[in-house]
């Protein structure tokens, strides 16, 4: 057998799925199946006012700037970190370096201080070498939910528990926390700033002062009554050395006087800074953090689980996923027969297919057809077939007769009824026919 024919056997067999008889399994369960979906639905309603409610506190923080200095206060020409590198890689890293400082234990560990957050006994029976200790900064990041939401610059802090006061607490000093650090920090980049900017200007003034103790050469003026000796210079030699080292004089004067300019003005605007930078200090007591949503009390009625229509819609899921467990379960069990245990040449109403029932019986007159009853043979049945002198009709049984009349068919006809018949007889009997080699070719419910 060659790898297409054996593809193409496995699809007929795989296709080969009689939706009938399942229908017919479900349908003849159907009282079963009302009463698991039903028991479950009421279970899972249940459960919303039996199991102790959750309370889900949550807030928006706008982060107004995440840029690692003050500098863009002080110098409008400084980029801001925010600035060119969002647009290339967006705001995501600057606002992950914000929920890494939120979840830092600088920040946890005082909201687990604050709110007395301490390991419990397991089932709140046994205790363990823990109990009573405060629970670590990461295993409160388990029990914390702190997100950023996409495309914006508002991070989300949530918090669930059994009390609602509780969970408004914690997200109370979390927030809290995370300002008061991020004060902190602000605060130190200004003096940073402040310090960076306050040394250029000292040495820039002592650069200024030290040029002008040393300035020297002539002043602009003096140059304005030099026309007599400028003339005198053409005739004498001495003239023309007294106003070469004039000209010498007022050449240095002039450079002197634009290094000082220079020096001058770079010391103005560093003062200028400098007092952006004092100014600046003064408004670092702001985090820079707004609170867009702030966290509140909940009432009585906004807590988070359980929820009534999320336990309705996990009743009806699990009540389906039940129901056919508990059927699949009761087809195997079942000790009468049941559909599961049939094979797949099944007469399901022989009234209705009475006609293609009796062109089987003409075109197979010639061979010794058995029908075996698993139950109680129906009255007046005989008669329907007494004129086909080649068919056995008799109960089945583990008997010598009836193996005997096994033996002396070519073909087996088996009658049972549904949720009646003795599984475990009906299974024997089919062995017994298989086992010698005879083929059943109907399974006849009636």
């Amino acid at each position: 057998m060659n790898n297409q024919e054996y593809y193409n056997m496995l699809n007929e067999d795989d296709l080969n799925i009689d939706l009938k008889k399942i229908f017919l399994a479900l349908w003849s369960r159907k009282v079963l199946i009302v009463k698991v979906f039903v028991c479950t639905l009421i279970f899972f309603i249940a459960l919303t006012y039996i199991l102790p409610k959750k309370w889900k506190v949550d807030a928006d923080l706008y982060i107004n700037k995440t840029n690692s200095t003050n500098m863009i206060d002080i110098n409008p020409y400084v980029i801001e970190e925010s600035g060119m590198a969002s647009m290339l890689t967006g705001n995501s890293s600057n606002l992950m370096n914000e929920i890494e400082l939120m979840s830092s234990p600088l920040v946890i560990d005082k909201v687990i201080e604050e709110n007395n957050i301490r390991f419990k006994k397991i089932f709140g029976i046994f205790p363990t070498i823990k109990t009573g200790e405060y629970i670590t900064t990461e295993k409160f990041l388990k029990m914390v939910k702190i997100d950023t939401k996409k495309g914006t610059n508002v991070v989300s802090i949530s918090f669930k528990s059994k009390s609602r006061d509780f969970s408004y607490n914690v997200v109370t000093s979390i927030i809290t926390h995370y300002i008061e650090l991020r004060k902190e920090l602000m605060s130190e980049k200004s003096k940073s700033d402040k310090k960076v900017i306050e040394t250029e200007y000292q040495k820039a003034k002592a650069d200024l002062n030290k040029k002008v103790s040393v300035a020297g050469g002539l002043p602009t003026a003096s140059m304005s009554g030099s026309s007599n000796l400028a003339a005198m210079s053409a005739f004498s030699r001495s003239a023309q050395s007294a106003m070469s080292n004039l000209r010498g004089q007022y050449l240095a004067g002039e450079k002197a006087r634009v290094d000082i300019n220079e020096d001058a003005s770079k010391v103005n605007q560093l003062a200028q800074k400098l007092e952006w930078a004092k100014l600046v200090e003064e408004m670092s007591d702001s985090s820079k953090v707004l609170v867009i949503k702030e966290p509140h009390h909940l009432k009585d009625w906004e807590f988070a689980s359980p929820r009534l229509f999320i336990n309705i819609l996990l009743g009806i899921l699990f009540g389906v996923i039940f129901s056919l467990v508990a059927v699949i379960y009761m087809e195997i069990k079942d000790k009468k027969l049941s559909y599961s245990k049939l094979g797949d040449n099944i007469i399901y109403d022989l009234d209705k297919e009475i006609k293609s029932f009796f062109a089987y019986l003409y075109t197979n007159k010639n061979k010794q057809i058995l029908f075996a009853f698993c139950s109680n043979i129906p009255a007046g049945f005989s008669e329907k077939f007494k004129m086909f002198s080649n068919i056995n009709i008799m109960q089945a049984g583990i008997s010598d007769s009836f193996s005997t009349a096994i033996q002396n068919s070519d073909q087996v006809i088996m009658f049972a009824q549904i949720g009646k018949t003795v599984s475990e007889d009906y299974k024997i009997i089919k062995n017994m026919i298989t086992d010698m080699d005879k083929k059943i070719v109907y399974e006849v419910l009636i």
